[in-house]
């Protein structure tokens, strides 16, 4: 029972569109009154009604040690104590900075920005500025923010311009966006043999995280690579979510691509908004005050996120570290796997690092339209009964899912048996 966040809910729905800041908190894809959550320490989370969960959300993405970590929060408290922001420089950006270009090879030159959106952005423009190109290409079912130019589905044709998949994005705008499918390399290569020479950048998520978890097939990447390099396009790598979550050099340094720009948020800023772009010296020269691409924020390098970002990291950086993220994500979606073999329904699940994807089909999927093919109104059954053990998921089929390195070998086995007690009721009711 959660009546206090349906009273919360109520009373938002009149001040807030939608009663939620971001829209997916809304439960629109799952149904049901979003959970209104009050605390939450390590894997755990507690709403405003007591209830407490298992948490595999994790601010989707950044609490990657965990909620409340204490050396992070002593780290934002010293932060804190000396002012909240300066608009000026610190030497926590600075640290910041060295530590990402120490970490991510192909990083010789960072920004910091606020949100990932942001970062996304600025290495669009960049990217154009740095070409004298407007067109991009992005790939159905990857977000990268809240961006003009990337909210952009895809038109009928692999060559069809993109439409806006947003009302007041102008369809001039968007017809600068070409969308192609992710995972096929022969797409990709008959684009650039007909129009590569116009084409700005490449922008991907190396491992899918917004149509659910969606791996990289093998070549798919480096066909990328190899097509940008030969017409002089710029490879954005958008590693917001898998900046190391899934390895110590993020997506790229686990596959081995060296993109030209990426972009970061979540993990980096431990909590805390913070975001950043960076890559080759001769593109990112091109951004102000060096260059005649514009990008600014009041906020940027903000001192307390910086401090969360740089007291995560040091952790996440540790030797073995994502060995044990890994292998305790990798239960995480065994323990998935055994409950739908138990109850005799199709499920697949697959993980990599601290990310992992849960699919009510038989295999996991490679693209949009398999993503498409999962069964949505089985997985919305399955989160509803999972909340009602204690195990938040993410409110929608089409998310990946986290794990932090606080989840313990009973949260694992609890998981296991909430799942398996969910999927033989609903085999049940199916008759």
């Amino acid at each position: 029972m959660r009546p206090n966040s349906e009273a919360l809910f109520e009373r938002s729905q009149k001040l807030i569109p939608g009663g939620v800041n971001s829209p997916v908190r809304a439960f629109r894809s799952v149904g049901g009154t979003p959970v209104f959550f009050e605390r939450a320490l390590g894997a755990h989370a507690w709403d405003v009604d007591g209830n407490r969960y298992i948490d595999y959300i994790g601010s989707w993405g950044p609490a990657i040690l965990g909620h409340a970590d204490p050396v992070v929060l002593a780290a934002v408290e010293r932060a804190a104590r000396n002012g909240l922001s300066f608009g000026a420089p610190t030497a926590g950006e600075l640290k910041l900075a060295e530590a990402l270009v120490a970490a991510v090879p192909s990083i010789e030159s960072v920004r910091l920005v606020s949100s990932g959106t942001e970062a996304t952005m600025s290495a669009i423009r960049v990217a154009r500025g740095f070409t004298g190109r407007s067109r991009i290409v992005k790939f159905e079912g990857c977000y990268h923010g809240h961006g003009d130019s990337l909210l952009v589905k895809a038109g009928s044709g692999a060559l069809t311009l993109g439409q806006p998949s947003s009302a007041g994005v102008p369809p001039e705008l968007a017809q600068h966006t070409l969308v192609l499918q992710y995972n096929d390399i022969e797409e990709v290569q008959r684009t650039f043999r007909e129009i590569g020479d116009t084409i700005a950048a490449v922008i991907v998520e190396p491992i899918a995280g917004n149509m659910n978890m969606v791996l990289p097939q093998p070549g798919f990447l480096q066909a990328l690579r190899e097509a940008c390099t030969r017409h002089g396009s710029v490879l954005i790598f958008d590693e917001v979510m898998t900046g190391f979550r899934v390895a110590p050099g993020s997506a790229q340094g686990l596959y081995g691509i060296v993109p030209d720009l990426s972009t970061f948020g979540k993990v980096i800023g431990g909590g805390m908004p913070l975001g950043a772009f960076g890559g080759r010296h001769d593109v990112m020269a091109f951004v102000a005050p060096t260059g005649p691409v514009y990008q600014a924020g009041t906020l940027s390098g903000n001192p307390v996120a910086v401090a969360a970002g740089l007291a995560t990291l040091e952790r996440v950086l540790e030797p073995g570290f994502h060995d044990r993220l890994s292998a305790t994500t990798r239960a995480v979606c065994d323990a998935f796997v055994a409950a739908g073999e138990a109850a005799g329904i199709a499920l697949s699940a697959q993980s990599v690092g601290g990310m992992f994807g849960l699919y009510f089909r038989a295999e996991p999927p490679k693209n949009f339209a398999e993503v498409m093919q999962c069964d949505s109104a089985r997985f919305n059954d399955f989160f509803h009964r999972m909340l009602g053990h204690g195990v938040y998921l993410a409110p929608s089929a089409y998310e990946a899912g986290f794990v932090s390195i606080t989840h313990s070998a009973e949260d694992v086995a609890a998981t296991g048996a909430a799942a398996r007690e969910a999927l033989t009721a609903m085999a049940q009711d199916r008759g």
